[in-house]
């Protein structure tokens, strides 16, 4: 495992063995923390050695593991520290320096960490120093307990935990060794660690593997290409528009990326251009999968040996079984459309070793919503076609895939009505060829307000105080009224014809 601050000067690397020693050290000293089986412990910090460990570290001890993204504004993060009850923070210091004002509104938060990668005064790098060649009193761990939450953007406005169990998590890289598809010896990490997801296909599955894995401090097309070049990289997953660039940018040396044979490409909508391109590129062809944060990660993959549907998402991992049902939880024929609905495979080799996710957290009514029937509810709708490849033909609840990320236009609109000049507000994507879409705003003012340039400037300014800078709209467009249905809804496929013609 490495982790460079830039190529060629490297801030850490681990073989294997001192990466356990490294997890001793941190569960030994999390546990003089007060850290017990159950306690949830939150982490935010940039993809650096430090929050790997951590996370291990946590897994160790029985304790549930909570990453809170950096990209999230201050009261998102206290949100999710509030909701999920971290008695523990592990923050680098820009986070504790947003959440630190806000710790009378966190009773239940103990401590905060320092936890600024790659800094020997760090707290928590001297904690560990204290700790080496020590281990933490052994703890007896059960496999399907809570073990990490997830925090999902809210499709009711706040965002949601989903709840995974170690035998959920492991689950996913020990069907890659069943799989056989184990050639990648480098794998790359660029997207967000604090990303369950991601730790979970990064560094939990790179290890289940025998992989080297490499953590990525840049998300720009040329620092991404020297990172290729200076560690071998043979794969990272990332959004579209990620690997565009890479394919496109005239300033890098197509030498550098020689070892980048396999990259994975997901989030997103990509057109036949894309794919054409990219089989140019990296002789292979494109392939897309299926997946969600309440899985945990993929549900169906595609194969880029065998010359799949134009359109398709792939086929059921072998874990697993996928079905499409109405609205009474009937199940349909193929090539009808309905919800895709997730569950154990029920025979076979690998029949009966799945388990969903736990639930949502403290959310009862929620989970047995998405639970019911003993299937998984996805609330996307898809259809299966005759020989089993999934077509996803729409997204849970009009959520907007900028570049890859999930914005669910609930939590935005929430933002804008906060904003008494705001009569109504409607949140959706705009069709854009780089990132898949952008995020709109159509905004009715409230009577007797007019809509100005200022009042566009505040609202902006609002989401940029309250939301990730992703989620935050990129354009403000006003609008007399909002096209109904007959239970008064606002039809959103109609704002969007109207104004992008789609």
């Amino acid at each position: 495992m490495a982790r460079q601050g830039s190529p060629g000067r490297p801030f850490g690397r681990f073989t294997y063995a001192a990466l356990a020693a490294e997890i001793d050290a941190a569960s030994a000293a999390l546990q003089a923390l007060g850290v017990s089986p159950g306690d949830r412990v939150a982490a935010t910090s940039a993809n650096h050695l430090e929050i790997v460990v951590a996370f291990f570290a946590v897994q160790r001890l029985g304790a549930v593991w909570v990453g809170v993204n950096r990209n999230l504004a201050p009261p998102e993060k206290r949100y999710i520290l509030a909701d999920s009850g971290a008695v523990l923070y592990l923050a680098d210091r820009t986070a504790a320096a947003q959440i630190e004002p806000l710790r009378p509104e966190l009773p239940d938060l103990r401590a905060m960490i320092d936890m600024e990668p790659g800094d020997t005064d760090a707290e928590w790098t001297r904690l560990l120093a204290e700790r080496r060649g020590e281990r933490a009193t052994p703890v007896s761990v059960d496999p399907y307990a809570p073990a990490g939450i997830a925090y999902t953007s809210g499709t009711t406005g706040f965002p949601k935990g989903v709840v995974h169990s170690q035998h959920n998590m492991v689950l996913v890289g020990t069907m890659g060794r069943l799989s056989g598809r184990s050639e990648i010896e480098r794998a790359g990490v660029t997207l967000p660690l604090t990303i369950l997801n991601l730790m979970i296909l990064g560094p939990l599955a790179s290890f289940q593997l025998g992989r080297t894995c490499i953590l990525m401090d840049r998300v720009d097309a040329l620092g991404l290409a020297e990172w290729i070049a200076a560690e071998r990289v043979e794969t990272f997953s990332t959004a579209p528009a990620v690997i565009y660039d890479l394919m496109t940018d005239p300033r890098i040396n197509p030498d550098d990326l020689a070892s980048f044979k396999a990259p994975g490409v997901g989030g997103a909508a990509m057109p036949d251009s894309f794919r054409d391109l990219y089989r140019q590129k990296f002789g292979r062809e494109l392939t897309h999968g299926y997946g969600l944060t309440e899985a945990p990660t993929s549900v169906t993959m595609g194969d880029p040996a065998v010359a799949e549907p134009p359109g398709s998402s792939g086929r059921t991992a072998p874990h697993l079984q996928v079905t499409i049902q109405d609205a009474e939880g009937a199940i349909l024929p193929a090539g009808e459309s309905g919800e895709i609905c997730v569950a154990a495979a029920a025979e076979g080799p690998h029949g009966g070793l799945y388990t969903p996710m736990l639930g949502y957290w403290r959310r009862p009514d929620a989970t047995a919503e998405a639970l019911r029937g003993g299937w998984l509810h996805t609330g996307d709708i898809g259809r299966l076609d005759p020989d089993g490849y999934l077509f996803v033909e729409g997204r849970r609840n009009d959520v907007v895939i900028r570049g890859g990320a999930n914005v669910y236009p609930a939590e935005v609109e929430r933002v804008l009505q906060k904003d008494d000049r705001v009569g109504d507000c409607a949140v959706t994507g705009k069709p854009d060829v780089r990132l898949g879409e952008r995020v709109v705003a159509f905004i009715q003012p409230a009577a007797g307000t007019a809509p100005t340039a200022a009042l566009a400037e505040a609202l902006l300014a609002l989401c940029q105080e309250n939301l990730a800078r992703y989620k935050t709209p990129e354009e403000i467009i006003f609008v007399t009224d909002m096209p109904r249905n007959a239970m008064n809804k606002i039809v959103k496929a109609q704002l969007k014809a109207r104004h992008f013609g789609a």
